[in-house]
């Protein structure tokens, strides 16, 4: 091929294999490249399909044990969400699959690598600020931010069309036109006649949860146990006990999935300036999160925890959610994560049910915060009531001058009537 060899980051959907075919158009040798991180896909499928469209070759890479102990374990550790809804689960994976494909791109001497992302969405950034941290050299050619494809195909209809055209087979249709991305952290939903932020989501819409009003009658009761911050033990009287990472994950998403836990529907605010409808399937996952700061509420410092709350947390949603996770501040923040996850260690009670994840209760064996002889409200124990009155006191210290200075201002605190 006389312009050289590219690295295409193939699914095997509608957006990548209309790219595939475009890029041999073009005179380009194509090395196809898939990321396992837990979709659920058929995978030597579309390994077939990218061979028959023509590409060289097609590598499938095992990316979910990295995916979830170095993505997903560090951003429970440190309660990560963006906008206070968003679990990040798009954002999580694509680290570990720019790091991949990099790696395939070096091995076979490509010159440059390819991605499907839209010019208007998050991805793209995410992609391409990590190549170029991995591969300073690296050219990247991105087809929706170059006019003379966006042209040629200003919408999944034209893109359907050409699919037809070339008899490339595909899943999307132009009566479920929205867009999925898949990981074993969660679903999304975009596109469509999801652009419309009043219209609500199909139920047939929805992949990995059931319906919460359809969820069993009966509730699921499991627990998980933490050490420094991190799952390390599923107990489930149904699925048993998982302790490896990716059978733990697993496990924690079939009990959600069953019970209809995770789904949520928000307009967010995209890295470029966009704001964007996006739903998201989040199951297992978000119950591992939910448990973690429950436990954090029994063994973890006050003062720590809000010191980790006001920046780190913030903080590590935010880079990963702008694609800067290959970059020295992420490397800071996540050795303050380690730092806060220290005394981190202990157990939660927890029930599934319709759409819910509800704490029973929590323990821990070895972090010693909570007493309860001293919290108790029927014994006084080692804390003496009389030291609260000075606590008051030094406190008041400065609402009193406040209230003073409002008093002689004009302005009481106290509305006349």
């Amino acid at each position: 091929m006389a312009k050289g060899k590219v690295c295409l980051a193939y699914s095997g959907g509608l957006d990548t294999s209309c790219i595939l075919r475009y890029l041999l158009d073009e005179g380009y040798e194509v090395i196809a490249f898939m990321a396992d991180v837990g979709q659920e896909e058929d995978f030597e499928a579309a390994k077939t399909k990218a061979l028959k469209i023509g590409a060289s070759k097609c590598y499938i890479e095992d990316l979910r044990r990295e995916f979830i102990e170095e993505l997903c374990y560090p951003a429970i550790a440190c309660n990560a969400i963006y906008e206070n809804v968003y679990l990040l689960g798009t954002s999580l994976a694509r680290p570990v699959i720019a790091r991949a494909q990099i790696a395939v791109a070096q091995k076979e001497g490509c010159f440059a690598v390819s991605h499907g992302c839209t010019g208007k969405g998050n991805d793209q950034v995410r992609f391409e600020l990590a190549f170029y941290a991995l591969q300073p050299t690296i050219q990247v050619i991105a087809p929706w931010r170059d006019p003379v494809f966006y042209n040629r195909f200003p919408g999944r209809d034209a893109l359907l069309n050409y699919a037809s055209e070339k008899g490339i087979p595909v899943t999307s249709t132009k009566s479920k036109p929205w867009s999925m991305d898949e990981n074993l952290a969660h679903c999304s939903y975009e596109a469509g006649i999801l652009e419309d932020p009043n219209t609500s989501p199909p139920e047939d819409m929805w992949k990995l949860t059931v319906d919460p009003s359809k969820a069993p009658d009966e509730p699921e009761d499991f627990t998980l146990h933490f050490q420094k911050g991190l799952p390390v033990k599923l107990e489930s009287k149904k699925d048993g006990v998982k302790t490896d990472a990716v059978d733990l994950f697993l496990t924690a998403n079939a009990i959600a999935r069953r019970h209809g836990i995770g789904r949520i529907d928000i307009v967010e605010n995209r890295f470029i300036g966009l704001k964007s409808r996006g739903c998201y399937e989040t199951p297992g996952y978000t119950m591992l999160r939910a448990a973690h700061v429950d436990l954090e509420g029994l063994v973890m410092d006050r003062e720590v925890r809000a010191l980790r709350d006001q920046f780190v947390t913030v903080s590590y949603a935010k880079i990963l959610y702008n694609g800067l996770y290959f970059s020295p501040e992420r490397e800071f923040l996540e050795e303050s994560i380690v730092a806060s996850q220290k005394q981190v260690n202990g157990s939660v009670r927890c029930r599934a049910y319709k759409g819910m994840m509800y704490v029973l209760g929590r323990w821990s064996d070895t972090e010693k915060l909570y007493d309860a002889s001293e919290s108790s409200m029927d014994e006084i124990g080692d804390f003496q009531p009389q030291d609260t009155t000075g606590f008051i006191s030094v406190n008041a210290i400065r609402l009193k001058k406040y209230g003073r200075a409002k008093e002689e201002s004009g302005e009481s605190l106290v509305p006349k009537k």
